[in-house]
């Protein structure tokens, strides 16, 4: 099936950083197609609580984004379920092959997110949310006075248990190797933080518990032991910091990518591909937050707005 018309934009992702574009983009008069495979909403849907999103305290990932999707479509935006399969570019206009439709559009803003590598541990899928997250800035208060166990010995890692010292009681870094791979001077304040304590050659095989995790099974990578730790349950909280995936594979030969995956743009979201335009979790930045993906969508399509020669409404 082949979609003949040729639409201004299409945004492939409504998460965060979709939906802000396709509210911007309604408000700009853009012909717009919203593509989404999975949930609207994206990862953050799985989110039981957001405190941190401005005006909006005490709400959950499900009802911020259903408000984003709700304002989109009153709008007039467009969100359809379909899995993109390939983009091409011809130089004039961008081809995005899905699982039900061909999309032709004049700009495109890929706003696909970037998962968290998880670390593979039984019961890692079941306790995500509650009591196994992969963002200390989202999750980190909801630990005060806490344990946590950081999983990971990157820079990543040890800066997220610098930050969890401010909330919990005690931060344990598990960290597969008998070193730390985080900078020098990062590891040093890991190593003088009274509150941190690292178990090198350690890693995490299992976790278990009702409906909070309350036992934890540890594997010594020398020796192969395997020891289990029971707490109270909900009295602590496992950190996984181990890498994202960017969902980058669509468009990696129309960009260019950072050492990790991430897509380099410019501060008005543009790739160096005329047109292709990026916005949230899969481009290089300094901070991956809900707030920081809305606010890169407003910016890529006004930027597709002005690409396009389209005036922009505030």
């Amino acid at each position: 099936m082949s979609n003949e018309k040729l639409h201004d934009l299409t945004i492939i992702g409504a998460g965060p950083a979709g939906l802000s574009a396709s509210i911007y983009a309604q408000r700009a008069l853009l012909d717009t197609v919203v593509l989404e495979q999975e949930a609207v909403g994206g990862q953050v849907i799985l989110t039981s609580e957001v405190d941190n999103y401005p005006g909006v305290p005490h709400t959950d990932g499900f009802s911020l984004t259903d408000a984003m999707r709700s304002q989109a479509e009153s709008l007039g935006a467009t969100i359809t379920m379909d899995a993109v399969r390939k983009v091409a570019y011809d130089g004039q206009e961008f081809q995005v092959q899905a699982a039900q439709d061909t999309y032709r559009s004049k700009a495109l803003i890929l706003a696909g997110g970037a998962t968290p590598r998880h670390a593979g541990f039984d019961g890692e899928e079941r306790f995500g949310g509650h009591g196994v997250s992969y963002c200390a800035t989202c999750d980190g208060m909801f630990y005060r006075g806490k344990q946590v166990f950081v999983i990971g010995g990157g820079n990543s890692a040890a800066e997220e248990a610098l930050f969890l010292t401010k909330f919990a009681s005690k931060v344990t870094m598990v960290v597969r190797k008998d070193h730390l791979r985080a900078q020098a001077s990062v590891a040093r304040e890991i190593q003088n933080n009274p509150k941190v304590e690292i178990r090198f050659n350690t890693s995490i095989t299992k976790v278990e518990g009702e409906e909070l995790p309350s036992t934890i099974t540890f594997r010594d990578n020398t020796t192969s032991k395997l020891t289990q730790e029971t707490f109270d349950e909900g009295s602590f909280g496992i950190f996984v910091f181990v890498g994202r995936v960017p969902a980058t594979n669509l468009v990696k030969d129309l960009v260019d990518l950072d050492d990790h995956g991430y897509v380099i743009s410019d501060e008005r979201m543009q790739t160096r591909t005329p047109g292709l335009f990026v916005a949230g979790d899969l481009r290089q930045k300094p901070l991956r937050q809900i707030i920081t993906a809305a606010s890169d969508g407003a910016i890529a399509a006004t930027s597709v707005a002005a690409f396009l020669g389209q005036p922009v409404e505030g």
